[in-house]
């Protein structure tokens, strides 16, 4: 039986970051949220003496759990995909902050050029630089569109940083000063300027100061004890959904949060959503909740998930290249480049963040000319300093046994004498390479899951080889005595790692190419808006989360457009323009 609830303004399928954007712009103007998280309320108090390796970062304790609800994945079409069950190769968060409770804090722009990368590409270097199968398009806004936003999330998150030289123009600085520039930054610093770089220290949601933002939430001066990624903040010094956007919410009076609460589907009929149906998990009590706009706030694997097992949006077919939901799958899975082993120089591997570290871009996007490279885009070279923690690290030079005495002796050695050195890459979107159902495999409800198509291409292979050569040359003018690459797998091997999974419903500005316009609202279904990286056509170079908060930041004014005109769709198709 279905109880069926009294209508809502907007009702959110989850609390991480792009539903506590929803929640708190749309409750601040007037109007009723209903906030569905799957997962438990979470306070700072729950981060209370959480500097536990073994459970947060080994055991995955803020995380979801693999035996209730998964992924599975194959490499190409005719492979047969299994259940990804480990938790090291998927992490996927769960309770309210979502991923943004346990996420490091790097909060990196996306260039101008990925915003309009095909056509800028074409521009520069023909359409025949673009490879047969790579199904990049322009995302329907540019960056000057965006950049209010980007200064809108960094504003509420009291972003910590350095401008970097090489990146698009800012409206406005950062709002607290960046991180302090350790021994190991200096010497990065002064290697890239003499290969002549532009390094920047790279920008944090770990506050460098107090901060009080513009909602007056406070935020804390940062303790650099490198319990970030995999963990809660007990100090509140990383901009986290549950010390910001949903105590905004909440103060509104206008916000209700629901947890334990897991949405199944989205209802749909004419033409337009009419609210979720969720499933409370302590009880098994389903629900039905109406509502003028539902927004899928979830990870990019559920809110994918959940388009197709609604029916909403014609599935996408890698063999025909038609459809749209599914489709652009992309990811980073693996950060490769360099470490280098120093005998005079020691550091102190405890100290660090989530993302204290440097980093330049002048190989990133198309800030350099590609025309004697074999690809398009790039990455960025970086160092973080992550702190070192004992059981995840046990950094020694590449041919030292794996146990034994020399292996102790040379992780004890090096523990405090390395430095690794590497690149985030963009990941461009291939014809076969994207998310279905899977046709065998189910969740606890007997729903089918998500299949993950995916593997490394030729042109992700070249990229890596050009970059990993930058990251080399950045550790030997550091000093390093022994410097081994980090080699990139020939097939990606299921390891989901970093929670940076984008595409599936992505944007666009015609319907025949993209699930949603630029303000992510959904072509089919006009009151119903997908928030997150879903949306993004490709992988940029760096972290999703900015980019993911800018478009959610966007689609809010959107969404209050659209309750505010009676409905419609708030950007017109680009055949529809062309036929006007």
């Amino acid at each position: 039986m279905v109880t069926k609830l009294p209508k809502v303004d907007v009702v959110t399928t989850g609390m991480g970051w792009t539903g506590g954007i929803v929640a708190a712009e749309l409750t601040k103007a007037g109007y009723q949220v209903v906030g569905l998280e799957r997962g438990v309320e979470r306070s700072i108090e729950d981060y209370l003496h959480g500097h536990d390796e073994l459970k947060y970062n080994v055991r995955k304790e803020l995380m979801q759990k693999l035996n209730k609800d998964t992924i599975t994945f194959r490499n190409t079409l005719n492979d047969e995909a299994t259940p990804v069950r480990s938790e090291n190769a998927l992490v996927v968060g769960t309770g309210t902050g979502g991923g943004g409770a346990h996420w490091g804090g790097q909060t990196y722009r996306y260039f101008p050029y990925d915003f309009e990368i095909r056509s800028k590409t074409i521009e520069k270097y023909g359409e025949g630089k673009i490879g047969k199968d790579v199904t990049i398009q322009d995302w329907g806004l540019t960056y000057d569109e965006i950049e209010p936003y980007y200064s809108k999330f960094e504003q509420m998150a009291g972003i910590s940083g350095e401008v970097d030289p090489m990146a698009g123009p800012r409206s406005i600085d950062y709002p607290t000063p960046p991180l302090k520039k350790l021994k190991q930054m200096k010497m990065f610093h002064e290697a890239a300027e003499k290969l002549g770089c532009h390094p920047f220290v790279v920008p944090t949601a770990n506050v460098s100061e107090t901060y009080v933002n513009p909602d007056g939430e406070q935020l804390n001066a940062c303790q650099y004890c490198a319990f970030c990624g995999n963990y809660g903040c007990e100090y509140g010094a990383k901009a986290d959904p549950i010390v910001t956007v949903i105590p905004t919410a909440k103060k509104t009076g206008n916000f209700e949060l629901r947890t334990h609460s897991l949405v199944t589907r989205v209802l749909y009929e004419n033409g337009k959503a009419t609210g979720v149906l969720y499933k409370d998990i302590r009880t098994g009590e389903v629900f039905e909740q109406p509502a003028d706009i539902v927004a899928l706030t979830s990870y990019t694997f559920n809110n994918v998930r959940l388009l197709l097992l609604s029916g909403i949006g014609q599935p996408y077919d890698p063999k025909t290249g038609t459809g749209v939901i599914g489709k652009n799958y992309t990811d980073h899975h693996t950060i490769t480049g360099a470490i280098g082993y120093f005998e005079k120089e020691k550091f102190n591997s405890f100290i660090g963040t989530g993302s204290l570290g440097s980093a330049f871009n002048d190989f990133n996007a198309d800030n350099f000319d590609h025309n004697d490279v074999d690809f398009i885009h790039g990455g960025q070279v970086e160092m973080h300093l992550f702190g070192n923690e004992p059981i995840a690290n046990n950094p020694a030079p590449f041919g030292t046994p794996t146990w034994g005495k020399e292996f102790k002796k040379n992780s004890l050695h090096y523990y405090h004498r390395n430095v690794s050195v590497v690149s985030q890459r963009a990941i461009l979107p291939h014809k076969e390479h994207y998310l279905d159902l899977d046709p065998v495999y189910k969740d606890d409800n007997g729903d089918p899951l998500i299949r993950v198509t995916f593997d490394y291409t030729a042109e992700d292979h070249k990229r890596n080889e050009f970059l990993v050569e930058k990251c080399a040359e950045v550790v030997k003018e550091m000093g390093a005595d022994i410097i081994d690459v980090i080699p990139m797998a020939e097939h990606f091997g299921g390891r989901f790692t970093f929670q940076h999974d984008a595409g599936g419903a992505i944007m666009g500005e015609n319907p025949e190419t993209s699930a949603v316009n630029n303000y992510l609202q959904m072509w089919d279904a006009e009151n119903l808006f997908v928030c997150g990286a879903s949306a993004f056509p490709h992988f940029g170079p760096t972290n999703p989360t900015p980019t993911a908060a800018a478009l959610t930041y966007r689609a809010t004014e959107g969404m209050i457009k659209y309750l505010k005109n009676g409905g419609g769709q708030l950007v017109a198709a680009k055949k529809e323009k062309e036929l006007v």
